[in-house]
């Protein structure tokens, strides 16, 4: 499990279980482990979801952007 802060200052966890889960819905994304984290990090854009999720943007390559869907839980990370 790795933990970033977004740039609200929040831990997001990405664990094991949840990245499993990425890359088998989403395939493409199995060689972007930590392009996933740097995005929630620092991100180009950030845009609230209709569910009050965060939705990061960065391009990684020219023409090429990951998003990240994630929440901002607790400011602290017990």
């Amino acid at each position: 499990m790795d933990i970033v802060k977004s740039k609200n200052g929040v831990p997001i966890r990405l664990t094991e279980e949840r990245w499993i889960h990425i890359t088998e819905e989403h395939s493409e994304m199995a060689g972007y482990y930590f392009e996933v984290l740097e995005t929630v990090k620092e991100p180009e854009a950030i845009y609230e979801g209709k569910m009050g999720e965060c939705i990061a943007v960065r391009e990684i390559e020219k023409g090429k952007y990951i998003v990240v869907v994630y929440r901002e839980l607790k400011k602290i990370d017990l």
